[in-house]
Order: C-alpha cells, then structure tokens, then sequence
C-alpha cells in the first residue's frame, strides 16, 4: 500500500496530504466512469460489428480505448492541477459555453432519462414474463435510481457501481469464453484493415463505446473521491487506464460474442436494446436457460449502472453549472463543495435528478416524440468534438500550470480524438431524415 504524508478520512485528504505513488486501494472513479459510460445500446452496436466483420475490427476497440484514455485523462488532469472544475474552465472560454451546455443537458437529460429506464426495464421484462409490463419496470427502475442516489453519497455510490461492473465483468467474459474465441484470428485482427463497408463501424467502435457526457464527469468524480490536488495525479492515471483497460474488455468479449456466435452463423440483431434481448433469446437456444438468464442479469446490470451514473455525474455537473451562473463556488471553492459532498446535497443536484427521472416518464407513453429524437441526436453528436476541442484550449493556455500541461502526445490524442468525433457527428447529420 502507499504511504501518505497525512491521514485520509473517507477518500478526503487532510491537511495537505498527498500520496507519493499510486496504489490500487485508491481505485474507484475510474469504475464508475467504465460502469456507467457502457450502456447496453454500446454493447449491441460492438456485437452488430462483430456479427458483421468477424474479427477484422479488433484493433478499432484497442485505438477506441487509448483515444478515451486520453480524453478523461484530460478532464481529470483540468480538476487536479487548476483546483477548478471542468464547467469552470469552459466558462473562462466564453459565454458561448454556458449557452452550448444549458441547451445540451436540458433536452439531453429528458430523452436519456427514458432511455436509461427502458433499458433498465428490458431485462427485467425477460427475467420476468409474468410480471409487469416494460413501462411499469422502467418507472420503478427511474424511481429507485432516483432515491439511491439522492439518499447516497459517492463512497456508497462508488461501492453499488463496483458490485454492478463486477456483474457485468463476470457475466460478459464467460459468455465470450463460453461462445470459444478463434484466438489466432482474434490477434489477427489486431492487424489495422479495413474491409468494405466497414468505415463506419470502425469510426462507432472507436469512438462509441464509453465515449458520452460521462467523460466529462470523471473530473468531478474525482473530487467527489477527495482527490483535489496534483499530488493525486499518478493516482488519477492508474485509475482511468483501468476504467478504459476494463471497457476494453467488455468490447473485445462483446466482438468476440458477435464473431462466434452471429458472423459465422449469419445470425441478425434487432438495432437498439432490445438487440440484447435476441441474444439472451439465441444463447438459450445454443446454451441452456441458465446461460440465458445469466446473460440478462448481465444485461441488467450493465444497464442500471448507467442509470445510476448518469443520474449521480451529471447532477454534479449541474449543479456546477448551476453554482457558477449564482457566482458560487468559484475556483477552489468548487473542487471542495464536491469533495465534502456539498454539492451532492444541493438543490440544484436533487432538481436535475428530478428532471432526469419524471418528465422523461411521458416519453415512456409518447415513443418518443420524432422532433426531439432528433434534436438530441444531433446535440449528442456535437458534444464529444466540444469536449476535446475545449480540453485542449484549456490545457494549452496559462489556466493550467506549467508542468501539467499538454504534451504532444496528449495533443495529438485529443485532436485525433476531435477529428474522429466531429466525422461521427457529421455522419449522424446526414443520416437525419431531412
């Protein structure tokens, strides 16, 4: 374990302690980002690659992971070496951030708020044929995220979210072992190639799996942790290479499902959740019940842990933002009320979670209305770009110290990682039914 030059109560730091090396006891924000960043919808997009191109794109997850290293490294690099929050940093850039971010998160939180309750429900519906109908479960799912975390701080927070990727780790892996990976071509697909018709997967397995708003609420996990000072930074690091190295995983596994058991049969998915609910369908017909069941408990909780963490990181940034425009918490002032989980008490986080829970409910009996499908689309498409172009402003200029800005390599990472999310957003564009 590493020694500290103080004494650490609940994650906190006291009296200027920093720990002199990272140490795996410390881990915990960067499950939660990994628990949370990869939804069930993630999941079928990789085994619709997987079930179409084999293993050809293996190569595409590895780069997918290193780009996202890169980017929540950023934001969790912003947190500790300014003493300043992420919202603080975009609001020195211009009041055009402010404008971006209050439309974004408001019409973003009223479609994902559903989402996240329908897929929560999906699983639930299969495990349980008998029971309610899918509105019913999802409307319990939003409401018992909604009291889970607005009774909770992080630390039990961070521990639910452990036991949820654990479940999903578990469940995962044996199906990919279960389904016997052609390991020769496995590590073939290492290999950079392209096939036809293939480019548009590769830029959605690099940049779609983990890659959302949760990314930028790894900054304020951190704090939450009690990380509020470079003397955290090797620590940060250890933690994000194992939130990206564990979504890793859960792609290569998923690709590996997709190449045994849909490409080589020619077996088609349903796009969107209910893809996963044709898989567990399909492993019980090759497997057995249990395998099935096994996969859907997976399926849940793969589900529910973005549920919980969109509806815990992005009240937190909410209620930053929120602070900010009431000229509260400024600079410092801010890392601290979300260490001390001030913010975790605020109005403003417990009126988001409010928001992200019962207005969405509607949609559940509207299908969504079509306008604001694709308002969201096009907002969601646009945000990833916004975030890496904003990390790199911030980073480069003198709001960040010194010897914590960025080198080329994490330049270079970023501005690919722009590039490659400003063609996904331009594509998602085209495809709208203009």
């Amino acid at each position: 374990m590493a020694d500290t030059t103080g004494n650490i109560r609940g994650g906190v730091v006291e009296d200027g302690a920093q720990p002199r090396k990272s140490s795996w006891r410390y881990i915990g924000p960067g499950i939660v980002v990994a628990a949370t960043g990869v939804g069930a919808g993630d999941l079928v997009a990789t085994l619709i690659a997987g079930s179409k191109f084999g293993y050809t794109l293996m190569w595409a997850a590895v780069i997918g992971c290193l780009v996202k290293i890169s980017l929540a490294e950023a934001a969790g690099r912003w947190h500790l070496a300014t003493g300043r929050t992420l919202f603080d940093g975009w609001q020195s850039l211009g009041r055009w951030t402010t404008v971006y971010f209050a439309i974004y998160v408001v019409i973003w939180g009223f479609v994902y708020g559903a989402t996240a309750m329908s897929s929560s429900a999906l699983p639930l519906v299969a495990l349980f044929p008998e029971g309610p109908d899918l509105k019913v479960w999802a409307i319990g799912m939003g409401l018992v995220g909604l009291v889970f975390v607005w009774f909770n701080k992080y630390a039990v927070f961070e521990k639910a979210m452990t036991v949820l990727i654990g479940v999903m780790f578990v469940v995962v892996v044996y199906v990919a072992i279960r389904v016997a990976p052609n390991l020769g071509e496995a590590f073939a697909g290492l290999v950079p190639v392209l096939p036809d018709g293939s480019l548009l997967y590769t830029l959605g397995l690099i940049g779609g799996v983990g890659g959302t708003i949760t990314m930028a609420a790894y900054g304020y996990w951190v704090n939450a942790k009690g990380w509020t000072n470079p003397g955290w930074m090797k620590v940060m690091r250890l933690d994000n290479r194992v939130a990206y190295v564990t979504t890793g995983v859960f792609v290569v596994a998923m690709l590996i499902v997709g190449a045994e058991l849909l490409h080589t049969t020619g077996l088609a998915l349903t796009q969107g959740d209910k893809g996963l609910i044709d898989l567990g369908t399909i492993l019980e017909e090759r497997y057995g019940a249990a395998t099935a069941k096994l996969f859907l408990i997976g399926f849940f909780a793969t589900s529910f842990s973005s549920l919980i963490g969109v509806w815990h990181g992005v009240s937190l940034m909410f209620a930053d933002f929120v602070g900010r425009l009431r000229g509260e918490g400024a600079g410092g002032a801010a890392v601290a009320e979300v260490a001390t989980g001030e913010r975790e008490r605020s109005w403003a986080f417990r009126g988001y979670l409010l928001w992200l829970t019962f207005p969405p409910m509607a949609l559940l009996w509207l299908d969504r209305p079509f306008g604001l499908v694709i308002v969201y689309g096009v907002l969601g498409a646009f945000f990833m770009p916004f975030l890496a172009a904003t990390l790199i402003w911030l980073l480069n200029s003198s709001r960040t110290p010194g010897e914590w800005r960025n080198g080329w390599v994490s330049n270079g990472m970023l501005a690919a990682a722009g590039l490659l999310f400003v063609v996904l957003c331009v594509q998602q564009v085209r495809e709208l039914p203009w």
